[in-house]
């Protein structure tokens, strides 16, 4: 199955209000659901054995409203991990429900070198290119100072057939779309894994997760 890329609507805000604020309640059912927030909780919880810190402060990139890392930020306190979150997003608009948040560009991060714990995204790589992946964890590794995690689908024919099977449980046309281009514009584990080698990272974990989404750890040098 080769990689499409394909322009999604909820990118551009392409729709009413209403159908807009229907697919970012999709979004949140499908991380809720399907493995967006258990992935990235694993990933931290993961970061935080190794790194022996029970407090981490973690920058979420392209974050919208931040409903995962604010999800997961509450089901780690439960075990323990106290999490700072911070978010980022293109626009001011899209950061809501009262979080910390700045608006930025994510191919240049406006932070100084190693101004968190963690940055960390989810379904944010595959809507890049694959010069611009790489670009991308570059500059998130100059912001963090532990690691960056990358949480995303794994495109693969079947998954493609769930995502259809899926269609009618989705409030908005805007999902409708935008979950059959995800797939398609999505990177398989070893298309991640060569990109991974070119960043500056001392050494890099893939994992694969829940109803096809893979994990990614880069490691801080």
């Amino acid at each position: 199955m080769k990689r499409v890329p394909t322009a999604e609507l909820l990118d551009s805000d392409s729709g009413t209000p209403a159908e807009v604020e229907a697919s970012i309640g999709d979004l949140r059912m499908i991380n809720r659901w399907f493995g967006g927030v258990s992935t990235t909780a694993a990933m931290i919880e993961r970061v935080s054995g190794v790194a022996q810190r029970s407090s981490l402060s973690l920058l979420e990139v392209a974050a919208g409203s931040g409903y995962v890392p604010e999800t997961a930020r509450a089901q780690l306190q439960r075990r323990g991990v106290e999490l700072q979150v911070t978010l980022l997003d293109r626009a001011t608009s899209h950061l809501r429900n009262g979080n910390r948040g700045v608006a930025g560009d994510a191919l240049s991060l406006p932070f100084q070198d190693g101004s968190f714990d963690l940055l960390s995204c989810n379904l944010f790589a595959h809507h890049l290119s694959p010069q611009e992946l790489v670009a991308f964890t570059d500059e998130a590794l100059r912001v963090c100072r532990v690691a960056v995690l990358i949480n995303d689908l794994v495109r693969h024919p079947l998954h493609m057939a769930l995502v259809y099977a899926g269609l009618p449980l989705y409030r908005s046309r805007l999902t409708r779309h935008d979950a059959p281009a995800s797939v398609r514009q999505a990177y398989t584990v070893e298309e991640m894994r060569g990109l991974m080698a070119q960043p500056s990272a001392a050494r890099v974990e893939i994992h694969r997760h829940y109803l096809f989404r893979m994990g990614v750890i880069a490691w801080k040098r």
